[in-house]
């Protein structure tokens, strides 16, 4: 199972719509991702990125939550050394998202 997390784009390379791309910041780490997808993201903008392409826009404050999530179930730090989280542990984040989810919609 793989997860779409946010990131901070920190610096964006190339006017092509189709090549164009940002360094990405997620917790620290900087990873090149492909910014196809949202033509109109910026420096600044945090974006949801799933195997290397910026999928959406999202504001700081969701992406704020999201990384508290990850930082609960030890993503951050353990899949980035390990390569692997564990069933229970993304379990427990789709657990928690979906209450938050359902909790803002009340």
């Amino acid at each position: 199972m793989c997860l779409a997390v946010p990131g901070r784009i920190e610096s964006i390379t190339g006017d092509d719509p189709l090549t164009r791309s940002a360094r990405v910041s997620f917790g620290g780490v900087i990873k090149e991702v492909n910014l196809s997808c949202v033509p109109e993201a910026k420096v600044g903008d945090y974006v949801i990125v799933h195997v290397g392409f910026a999928l959406s826009i999202v504001d700081e404050k969701e992406a704020q939550q999201v990384f508290e999530y990850l930082d609960q179930i030890g993503e951050l730090g353990a899949a980035d050394k390990a390569g692997t989280v564990t069933k229970a542990e993304l379990t427990q984040f789709a657990h928690d998202c979906s209450n938050s989810a359902t909790r803002q919609d009340r």
